[in-house]
């Protein structure tokens, strides 16, 4: 078959929208209703005990907006919009933020094993030993000085073994305040001068523009491994925390029931809100689970406890929504529920 040069025209010209619908990002993100893959296969406590039901892990897919894409959101159900710099602050490429998220799912998994060991009195030995970098916004006191990575071990000749230490010796500066800060990065010990400023992504308090998280070494006896891949974020924390005391105690805690929830938890065992809660509900409800638990806020009118009640009402699951304020009101609900 043979084409005229306007037919090959028209196809040229119909290629590169195809490829502009399909590949050119918008700064917009996308987020919809993702899984709820059960946690055996991805926490294990060496020794562990068995359950006849499941804990889920469920999360939210999302990802920057391409205009095709955008135009599907619009018209289907439980997709949400977002402009990109409410999901990716300005000046975090998308490799920093997945990075980012990646390092916020192993603080989650540190939590959770410091909550639920404690909670089976098993043994835990925990250390603090740094700050690490997690991400670096653009045109900050830290631009060009610190890198996603680096280790930060003091300030001014002063220790910093927490990211509440740092937290809490920059507050007490003001704006033009200069600090020494040694860190490590690739092995190599370095000291910079950094200027505080106080930055608007922090409500105009003085700080170095900098996210960070502990590098804290925890240690526990039996021995727990997780197999999370790509998964990030901090969410999972009451889901990992339930299911490593469920394998660390002899008593079936999932009584025989599927059971999800969401959650971030911090090392006092509270539970915090998270993000994208209305698209977790209908997730676990799609994987057929039966009870959801859900951050309470000590109810809050706008908790995510109240969202996620209206969204299994909306879609009219009979899964339970359970509110909780801590790993403790989960706990439990759970010993106390009849076995199925």
């Amino acid at each position: 078959m043979k084409f005229t040069k306007r037919q090959i025209v028209y196809l040229v010209i119909v290629v590169f929208i195809a490829l502009i619908l399909s590949s050119y990002k918008l700064p917009y993100y996308i987020q919809k209703p993702g899984g709820a893959d059960a946690l055996n296969p991805i926490v294990e406590v060496v020794g562990g005990y068995p359950s006849e039901g499941d804990m889920h892990l469920v999360t939210v897919r999302g990802g920057q907006a391409t205009p095709i894409q955008y135009m599907f959101a619009k018209v289907l159900p439980y997709q949400e919009i977002l402009p990109l710099h409410e999901v990716r602050p300005e000046g975090i490429t998308e490799e920093d933020y997945i990075q980012a998220q990646l390092q916020m799912m192993d603080s989650s998994q540190e939590k959770a094993i410091v909550v639920a060991y404690e909670a089976a009195k098993e043994d835990i030995i925990i250390e603090d030993n740094g700050v690490y970098v997690v991400s670096v916004l653009e045109g900050v006191p830290a631009d060009d000085i610190l890198q996603v990575g680096d280790l930060i071990t003091s300030i001014d000749q002063i220790t910093m073994k927490s990211a509440e230490d740092l937290i809490s010796y920059v507050s007490n500066k003001i704006a033009g305040d200069t600090i020494e800060i040694e860190f490590e990065r690739d092995d190599e010990l370095k000291t910079e001068s950094i200027t505080l400023a106080e930055l608007e992504e922090l409500d105009n308090n003085v700080g170095i523009g900098i996210s960070l998280v502990t590098d804290r070494k925890v240690q526990v006896d039996p021995e727990v491994n997780f197999s999370s891949g790509r998964i990030g974020g901090p969410s999972a924390g009451l889901m990992f925390s339930l299911e490593i005391y469920d394998q660390l105690t002899e008593e079936d805690l999932t009584k025989g029931y599927e059971i999800a929830g969401t959650g971030e938890v911090d090392y006092e065992g509270n539970v915090l809100r998270i993000g994208g809660i209305d698209k977790k509900v209908i997730a676990a409800d799609r994987e057929g689970c039966e009870i959801f638990f859900a951050p309470n806020e000590n109810g809050a009118s706008d908790s995510n406890y109240e969202i996620a009640k209206k969204t299994a009402e909306k879609i009219g699951t009979d899964m339970k929504i359970v509110p909780v304020d801590t790993f403790e009101d989960a706990q439990s609900y759970l010993q106390e529920l009849e076995k199925k």
